[in-house]
């Protein structure tokens, strides 16, 4: 068989954006991460389908993975505003001097927030693609966040639970997810196992998105439920993956449920006691940088 005989040229024909097109979706990326800063990929995916510019397709996201990247080179789009929860770098902290140590060390001295509260408060993301966008909030409150990846591993889980046992306080425990089968059911598997890991604690679980209520609000772009999947048969409608929500609405929703259960006395109280410790950590560092240290410096003699 000749080689022409296999590669014909397609009858599909890919229109090409005009000018004002490709400016339509630029502004609209650009708006996008201004506002919600910083944002998924999928998340400025999900707000330009939701605007008519782009088909919510894989061919769809490519264009918008594709735009973003070409912007970014351009210079047109700060590299700071998309976030990339799923790679990361491993290295040890370590400092020039010890009065460098000292010096940051009271910069970013913090007082265990939760020591004065009465509840142990964990989140839950599903997905790595959310991390670095509700961290900032969960960073914020001293609050542990866990990726689960998926289902959580059964390690994971067991490190978990000794924790909450440790901590000796009503867990609290909030979950971020696809709307979908496989995210409903690790979120019931997360709930099943902390349960039997630490079963005298007391806990209170709570899915704060993707949830039915949320996905008609907001009105969530969807796609169809994988009917391969074996947990289907128990699910009713359409998917929507947490990145559908905006950025700003799941921070909003982290940070509202965190605050819940925050004594506004006892953090007072931390924070006071945390200001004058830093106090105490930068005296001393002024202090070393009189020359206390210096002799730490010399060159060892031969």
């Amino acid at each position: 068989m000749s080689t022409a005989a296999i590669y014909r040229t397609s009858a599909i024909k890919r229109s090409r954006r005009t000018r004002r097109q490709v400016e339509e979706l630029e502004n609209a990326i650009h708006a996008v991460a201004a506002a919600e800063k910083p944002v998924t990929i999928r998340g400025l995916f999900y707000r330009v389908v939701s605007k008519g510019l782009v088909s919510k397709t894989e061919q769809g996201y490519r264009q918008v993975q594709n735009r973003v990247l070409l912007m970014r080179r351009r210079g047109d789009l700060p590299y700071g505003w998309v976030a990339d929860g799923t790679r990361w770098q491993v290295k040890p902290k370590t400092y020039s001097s010890i009065e460098q140590a000292l010096q940051n060390t009271a910069t970013c001295y913090r007082r265990a927030l939760w020591d004065r509260q009465n509840v142990h408060v964990e989140v839950w993301a599903e997905k790595d693609a959310i991390r670095s966008v509700i961290h900032p909030v969960t960073d914020e409150f001293d609050v542990p966040l866990m990726v689960a990846r998926g289902f959580a591993s059964e390690t994971f889980l067991w490190e978990t639970a000794q924790e909450i046992i440790a901590d000796d306080k009503p867990a609290v425990i909030y979950q971020l997810g696809d709307h979908d089968p496989s995210g409903l059911a690790a979120w019931k598997h997360i709930q099943r196992r902390l349960t039997e890991f630490a079963p005298r604690a007391e806990f209170h679980f709570e899915r704060l998105a993707v949830t039915p209520a949320q996905i008609t609000e907001h009105r969530l772009p969807t796609r169809p439920t994988k009917t391969t999947d074996s947990r289907a048969a128990d699910f009713d409608g359409d998917s929507v993956e947490v990145d559908a929500l905006p950025s700003p609405i799941l921070r909003d929703l982290v940070r509202e449920a965190i605050e819940f259960w925050i004594d506004d006395e006892a953090l007072r109280l931390t924070e006071i006691a945390e200001r004058c410790e830093r106090e105490v950590l930068y005296s001393i560092a002024s202090w070393s940088r009189s020359g206390s240290w210096s002799w730490l410096d010399r060159e060892p003699e031969s």
